[in-house]
């Protein structure tokens, strides 16, 4: 859409030329000007706010300009969330999206400082997802899957320590564990 709002400056500058002779600092700065005041109009249409004049494309705009003043924790939104890096509005942040910035939803979630169980999607699709996991029963599935795990794991330890009459090493080996990675601090 940038390259269109330059063809269009670049037009009005031009017919103003056409008209008015101008030197080559007059012809730049109306360009800037007439650029700015088109992507000013662009970005009332879209927000469906007033016009914001006199702002050039220097100062930043669009994208930029939302990232850096959106605040990390209200950057969550009941029916989107703001993607801390370009901008952009959606549901969701998916891996993909993030991955286009080169982060993963850890390093996003570590370099702005959200918790690592904060889902990265908008509240209202947050909720959506939970009403409907405890309508399909997933906190009592869970909690019933969690126990018959912990219930073989001790069956498997008492059956692991019997000792046959013909060895003296246990009747099943158990896989090595392995080592859990530090948090990074």
């Amino acid at each position: 859409m940038t390259k269109k709002l330059v063809e269009i400056a670049a037009e009005i500058v031009q017919n103003q030329v056409s008209t008015n002779p101008m030197s080559s600092e007059e012809i730049v700065a109306s360009l800037k000007n007439v650029f700015s005041a088109l992507q000013a109009i662009q970005r009332s249409e879209v927000e469906g706010g007033p016009v914001e004049a006199g702002r050039t494309g220097e100062e930043g705009g669009g994208a930029e300009r939302a990232a850096e003043k959106a605040d990390p924790k209200s950057s969550i939104l009941e029916d989107r969330i703001i993607c801390l890096e370009c901008g952009a509005e959606m549901r969701q942040l998916t891996a993909k999206h993030l991955g286009a910035h080169g982060l993963t939803p850890r390093d996003y979630k570590t370099k702005y400082g959200f918790p690592m169980k904060q889902p990265l999607s908008a509240r209202a699709l947050t909720k959506a997802r939970s009403k409907a996991a405890r309508k399909r029963g997933l906190p009592e599935n869970l909690v019933k899957y969690q126990e018959g795990r912990k219930q073989k794991k001790l069956e498997e330890m008492a059956s692991g320590l019997d000792v046959s009459p013909t060895t003296a090493e246990p009747a099943t080996e158990s896989k090595p564990r392995r080592a859990r990675r530090k948090k990074p601090e």
